[in-house]
C-alpha cells in the first residue's frame, strides 16, 4: 500500500492534528514534562489561532479520553446549551423555519473555554499561563495564514463590507505570511490576569469565572443585543445573554461503547453523531467485506455505503440531546434486522428503523433552496467555491499512558460578526436544531444540539490503544469508517490507513443550514479504482469522482501495551502533522 509519509514510532510521546503548528506546541508541552492533557490544551488554543475559518474561542469542545490510572473511558463535554431564550415559538414568530446557518440567532453558549479548562484543572499539571502561552503569542506577534483562510475571507468580502464590519475591521486586510489578531491576544491576557488562587486549580476555576461570569459574558451579552444579516436574509439580534453562560459549565459523562471482537470502540453520545459509527459497523459485523493490495473492492464499498444510510437515518430519527433508545439502536439483534434491507443495489429511499417497535418520526426537511445571505454556515470553502462541513481535530498519548481525542469546532470567523471587544465571534451550532416541535433535536431553552462532532477513542482487550478522528461535519463518521476498516480489515498501519481512498454517502441529510442532501448519490476518491467506480454505477449509486485526494482529515495515535506509540496524520489539504518520538 503507497504512503504519503511514515508511520511515526517512538516511546516519549505522540501528537497529530489537523495543522502542524498545533501538533509541534502539543509535543513541546510533552517535552517540557507536561501530559497528555496540558499538550492537547496548549495545541487546542494554538488551533483557534491558526486555523480561525474552522474554530475558535466562541465555539465548543467534545472530546473522549483515558488516563494512564483509569483505564475506563470518560466523555468530555464542551458544547454549550441553547440559550433560555431559544424556544421554537420565538423562533417561529421571527418567520423563520429553520435556525439560520449563521448569525447571532444560531449561537449556543460557547463551550471551548470551560470545556479546555475543566480538562487541564482536573487531568493537567500545568498551570494556564504555561498552556495559552503558546496561542497568545501567535495571536500577538503573528502566524502563518493559511491560503484557505484567505480564501474564506474573500467568499464572505461582500457581507463584511455590508454587514459585518467589526468583522470587515478584524478580517479583510487578512494576507501574507504573518497575520496578528492582537484584540484576541488582549482577551486571553485578561483573563491570565483573572488566574489567580493559592493553587493550580484555583487560578483556573478563577479564570473560568472570569470568561462565564466576568467581562468576556459582558461583551457578549451586550453584543447580542445588536442585530446583524444572518442566513434568513435579514437582520437579527441573538438571545444570547450573560447569564446563560454564568449558567452553564463543561461537564464529564460515561462514553458510548460497543464492542467488536477484541475491539472496543468509544464514543460520545447521541447528543453528538458518534454512536452511528458503531452502528454502521454493527450493520457489517457479519458482511463479506475485503480489501486488495489495501483498496477495498466495490462489494466493500457498496456494503458501507448502504450501512451508513441505514445508520444516518436512525440518527435523522432518534439521535438529540433527549432519552434515546441507544441500547436498542447498538443491539446486534437489531442490526442483524436491519441489514436484511441492504440489496445489490443503491437506496434511494430515507429508512429509519423501530428500536423496541417505537415508530420512527422524520423532520419536515426544506423542499425549495434557501437564500443565503453570503454568509457560511459550514466553514470550509473548496476550490470550487462550495462550501461543506469541516472543523479541527487532535490527538495525544503520553508516555504513561494517558491518551485523548478530541475534535473542536465552532466559532468560524465567517458565521457570526466579530465582538471587537474580545477578538472573536460565537458559534452557530444551534442551527442544528429542528423548529419541529416533538423530535429528539427539537430546539429547547437549555438543550445541547445534535452535533456532528465526532471524537474517537478504541480499546483493544479492554485496554487503551487508539485515538482519532477527523473533520468533516456529517463526512467525520464516514470518514472514520473508511480508516477503521482499512486499518481493522484491510491490515494497513495508521499511516496507511489514512492514506487509503475513502468514500461517503452524500444521501445522508445535512446536520448544517440549510439542511439538504441528494438521495443515492456517493462520493469517491479516484484511487478506488475505475473498475471500482463502475461497479458502483452498476450497482444504481450516483458516483461523483471528487479526485484522487479530497476526503477526510484524518489524524491518529496509538500506545501498544509494551508502551510503544505510534502517529499518523491526513496529507490531504498539505497542513495536517503527526510529530513524536
Amino acid at each position: 500500500m503507497f504512503t504519503t509519509r511514515p508511520e511515526l514510532a517512538g516511546t516519549f510521546g505522540m501528537v497529530a492534528s489537523t495543522h502542524w503548528v498545533a501538533s509541534g506546541v502539543g509535543m513541546a508541552v510533552l517535552e517540557d514534562g507536561g501530559n497528555a492533557f496540558d499538550a492537547v490544551v496548549a495545541a487546542g488554543f494554538v488551533l483557534q489561532v491558526v486555523e480561525p475559518h474552522l474554530n475558535g474561542p466562541g465555539g465548543e469542545v467534545p472530546a473522549v479520553f483515558a488516563t494512564a490510572t483509569d483505564p475506563v473511558p470518560r466523555v468530555l463535554c464542551g458544547q454549550g446549551v441553547a440559550p433560555a431564550g431559544a424556544s421554537v415559538g420565538y423562533y417561529r414568530g421571527l418567520g423563520l423555519d429553520l435556525v439560520p446557518g449563521s448569525g447571532l440567532l444560531a449561537a449556543t453558549v460557547p463551550g471551548a473555554w470551560d470545556g479546555w479548562l475543566t480538562l487541564l484543572r482536573d487531568h493537567g499539571t500545568k498551570r494556564l499561563h504555561d498552556v495559552l502561552g503558546y496561542a497568545i503569542g501567535y495571536a500577538r506577534n503573528g502566524f502563518p495564514l493559511l491560503k484557505q483562510v484567505t480564501a474564506v475571507v474573500d467568499r464572505v468580502r461582500g457581507l463584511f463590507t455590508e454587514h459585518w464590519p467589526t468583522s470587515g475591521a478584524l478580517w479583510l486586510g487578512a494576507k501574507g505570511s504573518r497575520f496578528a489578531n492582537p484584540g484576541l491576544a488582549d482577551t486571553w491576557e485578561r483573563l491570565l490576569k483573572a488566574a489567580t488562587g493559592p493553587t493550580r486549580e484555583a487560578e483556573i476555576d478563577a479564570a473560568r469565572r472570569a470568561w462565564s461570569q466576568g467581562f468576556v459574558a459582558e461583551a457578549v451579552d451586550s453584543f447580542c443585543r445588536n442585530a446583524f444579516r444572518d442566513d434568513s436574509g435579514r437582520d437579527h439580534a441573538g438571545v444570547l445573554t450573560g447569564q446563560d453562560m454564568a449558567d452553564w459549565s463543561a461537564t464529564y459523562e460515561p462514553a458510548t461503547t460497543a464492542d467488536f471482537g477484541q475491539w472496543t470502540l468509544v464514543k460520545c453520545g447521541p447528543w453528538t453523531q458518534g454512536p452511528v459509527l458503531l452502528q454502521q459497523l454493527r450493520l457489517l459485523e457479519n458482511a463479506q467485506l475485503s480489501y486488495v493490495d489495501g483498496i477495498p473492492t466495490a462489494d466493500t464499498v457498496h456494503t458501507a455505503l448502504e450501512a451508513t444510510k441505514l445508520a444516518f437515518a436512525d440518527r435523522e430519527a432518534w439521535y438529540g440531546d433527549a432519552p434515546v433508545p441507544i441500547d436498542a439502536l447498538l443491539s446486534r439483534e437489531y442490526a442483524a434486522d436491519r441489514a436484511r434491507l441492504i440489496s445489490d443495489t443503491a437506496s434511494f429511499d430515507l429508512r429509519p428503523g423501530s428500536p423496541n417497535d417505537r415508530t420512527p418520526r422524520l423532520p419536515r426537511y426544506p423542499t425549495a433552496p434557501a437564500t443565503l445571505s453570503g454568509a457560511i454556515g459550514e466553514p470550509t470553502v473548496r476550490a470550487d467555491g462550495s462550501t461543506k462541513g469541516d472543523t479541527v481535530h487532535i490527538d495525544v498519548v503520553d508516555r504513561w499512558g494517558n491518551m485523548i481525542s478530541a475534535t473542536p469546532s465552532g466559532g468560524w470567523l465567517q458565521s457570526s460578526p466579530t465582538i471587537p471587544d474580545l477578538g472573536f465571534c460565537l458559534g452557530s451550532r444551534a442551527q442544528m436544531f429542528w423548529l419541529d416541535e416533538g423530535l429528539p433535536n427539537t430546539l429547547a431553552p437549555g438543550k445541547r444540539p445534535r452535533i456532528t462532532l465526532t471524537p474517537s477513542l478504541a480499546l483493544h482487550e479492554g485496554v487503551p490503544r487508539l485515538a482519532f478522528g477527523t473533520p468533516g461535519g456529517d463526512g467525520q463518521d464516514q470518514w472514520q469508517l473508511c480508516f477503521w476498516l482499512a486499518h481493522t480489515v484491510g491490515g494497513l498501519n495508521l499511516q496507511e490507513a489514512i492514506d487509503a481512498p475513502a468514500w461517503h454517502s452524500n444521501a445522508v441529510p445535512s446536520s448544517f443550514y440549510p439542511r439538504d442532501f441528494v438521495p443515492g448519490e456517493a462520493h469517491v476518491e479516484s484511487r478506488l479504482g475505475q473498475e471500482t467506480l463502475a461497479a458502483l454505477e452498476a450497482r444504481g449509486h450516483s458516483v461523483v469522482d471528487v479526485g484522487p485526494w479530497t476526503l477526510g482529515r484524518l489524524s491518529a495515535v496509538s500506545r501498544d501495551p509494551d508502551g510503544l506509540m505510534r502517529a499518523a496524520a491526513n496529507p490531504r489539504g498539505m497542513q495536517g502533522y503527526a510529530v513524536g518520538r
